[in-house]
This record gives structure tokens, C-alpha cells and sequence, in this order.
């Protein structure tokens, strides 16, 4: 089979496609055709060799973590999914020992970890992380959502979001950005997003968002959020100097939810106003698989249509990564089979 491996942790222009076995189920596995995987800023990051988890003795590394296609074959002990089950995969992989296994929720799992191998024609993965996707829920469609849509959703949740609140997002053209304005909209929410580019805002505010701001500067966007209102809630994925910005605006007793470093690993706020306005700053990665199951009903009864940017075939990964680098897109990039 081929898969798209980064043979350099340089950038783009480090993928290579190249030829390896298509691999056998064992116990408790199942092989998925690859019909569709998605890529995030994760993948690049390590592409780039900005993450810790990947150095150059683990290369060539195939990436890939949202995966979607059509179970092959299954190994002993898999009862719950069968060769020619149409799946969409739940990349988190957890101990199942500790006591956040144990009460949940699993994401917390002291050694959480994601799966990777998906940027290939096959995928050996562990059979109880497969979703079924209902009639009419395709694999591209499907592949969108175990990253940016389950992290999106999760903080909304954590957020403690309901119908009528004011949401902040920065970056709201975002991979996660954009899924959380979606999201907010299903749930009945409003929400105020930012961007640097104009024409990104015009796109997102045709998906949902209902008050687009254009800029960068905190400073300047801080009184152009204020304008619009005092946010219950702020999904920050950008970290850096938007999380100081984020506490500013948002009104006492709300919470802001923090999954990114895209603009900075290290934010600075006013630790007075956090504790006399009863502010919450609250760390999330992730989801469930549960989560999982509820978007891909989501999409399957008509509430959700993951915005798709666009498609590349995996002997063009690296055109995908580079178009993710450049900030070219808005929406997810999808490779597809």
C-alpha cells in the first residue's frame, strides 16, 4: 500500500510517498481502507518538528490521525464491527486503567495519546475506537470531525454554552474556530469571531458566525468584542496574547477554554480580575468517543455540515500541508483515496 510519510521534519516539502505492506489485524485490531483522513495543525506541527512526540529516529512517520473508510478485515476477540462496515475512527488512545478511564471522562486518561497512521491507503487501528456512520454520512464528511469538530464541541461543553449565550472566538477561521462557531449555532448560541483576513470573515459569517471582526491586534479587537457585548463564554485556540484578551472581555463568572498555542505558548492576565469577577480559565484536549458518536448523529439528522475547504488525493499531501502553512483555507483539508 502507499502512504504519505514525512521522511524530514521540515515543513511541507518533507512528505514522501512511499510503498509499505498492507498490514494484518491482530487481536482486538481492525484494517480500514482509507477512504478519507483529515489533517490538522497537529500533523503539521510535527512536520515542522514543533512537537516533542516525534524527533527525527521515529522517521519516515506516517501521521494522519482522523480516519474514515471501510472496515477490510478484523482480528480475534472484534464482535462489535465487521469487514465492509463503513467507520469513522476515534483517535484517542487511553489506558483504560486509571480512575479518569475508570469515571471518565476518558480524555483525561493520565496517558493519553492519539493515534497516527492514518495518511495511507490502509489503517490497522484498535477496533473498539471505530464509530459506524449512519446512511448518507460520507467518509470526507466524516473524516472532518474526530479532531477539530469532538475539541470544538467538547469546549463548548466545558464552557457550559447554552441557547442565547454570547461566544468569543478568536480566529475564527480556524480548523477549531470554525468548528465551534458551528457548533454554537447549533446549540442555539451567538457568537462574535475574529480574523485577519476579510474575506475568511465573509465565508464564516455565510456559515453561522453573527458578528464578524476584522483584525489581529488584541488591543484593537478588544473594544470592537466589547461593541458587540459582554461574552459568556470565549473558545480560545490561538493561546498567546489572545487568552489576556479573552479575560478581558468576558463577563463576570463566565469561562474561557483553552486548547491551542497556535499564537503563543505563554499568555499573561490580571489575576485580580480573575478571582474578583469569578472568571474561569479552563485547559481541554479533545474529547470522547462519545462526543464522536453525537456529531456523526448531528450530521446524519441535517444539524451539521462540517465546512470542507477542500480535497487532495494522497499522492498530493504535501500540497495540502503547504496550503494549511500559507493560511490558504478556511474550512478542513481532507486526502482523500
Amino acid at each position: 500500500m502507499r502512504a504519505a510519510a514525512f521522511s524530514e521534519l521540515t515543513g511541507p516539502e518533507g512528505v514522501r510517498i512511499v510503498d509499505r505492506p498492507t498490514p494484518d489485524p491482530e487481536h482486538g485490531e481492525a484494517v480500514v481502507d482509507v477512504e478519507a483522513c483529515a489533517i490538522n495543525r497537529h500533523d503539521l506541527w510535527i512536520l515542522e518538528g514543533d512537537s516533542a512526540m516525534v524527533d527525527a529516529d521515529d522517521l519516515p512517520f506516517v501521521s494522519g490521525l482522523d480516519v474514515a473508510g471501510t472496515v477490510r478485515a478484523v482480528g480475534e476477540g472484534v464482535t462489535d464491527v465487521a469487514p465492509g462496515d463503513e467507520v469513522v475512527l476515534c483517535p484517542n488512545e487511553t489506558c483504560g486503567r486509571c480512575r479518569f478511564c475508570r469515571e471518565g471522562p476518558e480524555n483525561l486518561c493520565e496517558s493519553f495519546s492519539l493515534y497516527h497512521g492514518g495518511l495511507a491507503e490502509s489503517a490497522r487501528v484498535s477496533a473498539d475506537r471505530l464509530v459506524r456512520r449512519p446512511e448518507g454520512v460520507d467518509a470526507t464528511t466524516a473524516a472532518a470531525l474526530p479532531t477539530a469538530y469532538v475539541t470544538a464541541y467538547r469546549m463548548l461543553q466545558r464552557a457550559e454554552v447554552g441557547a442565547g449565550d454570547l461566544v468569543f472566538v478568536p480566529g475564527a477561521t480556524g480548523g477549531v474556530g470554525l468548528a465551534a462557531i458551528q457548533l454554537a449555532d447549533v446549540l442555539g448560541a451567538r457568537t462574535v469571531g475574529t480574523s485577519s483576513s476579510a474575506s475568511k470573515l465573509d465565508r464564516v459569517a455565510s456559515l453561522g458566525l453573527d458578528h464578524p471582526v476584522h483584525g489581529e491586534d488584541p488591543e484593537e479587537l478588544r473594544g470592537a468584542v466589547e461593541a458587540v457585548g459582554t461574552p459568556d463564554a470565549v473558545v480560545n485556540h490561538l493561546g498567546g496574547p489572545y487568552t489576556e484578551l479573552g479575560m478581558d472581555v468576558l463577563r463576570r463568572g463566565g469561562i474561557m477554554t483553552v486548547c491551542g498555542r497556535t499564537a503563543g505558548g505563554r499568555s499573561t492576565f490580571d489575576v485580580a480580575d480573575l478571582f474578583l469577577n469569578h472568571k474561569r480559565i479552563v485547559g481541554s484536549t479533545m474529547g470522547t468517543q462519545g462526543d464522536l458518536e453525537t456529531l456523526v448523529d448531528l450530521v446524519a439528522f441535517g444539524d451539521l455540515d462540517p465546512e470542507i475547504d477542500g480535497t487532495y488525493p494522497l499522492s498530493e499531501t504535501a500540497d495540502a500541508f503547504a496550503a494549511m502553512r500559507d493560511r490558504e483555507t478556511v474550512g478542513k483539508l481532507v486526502i482523500t483515496a
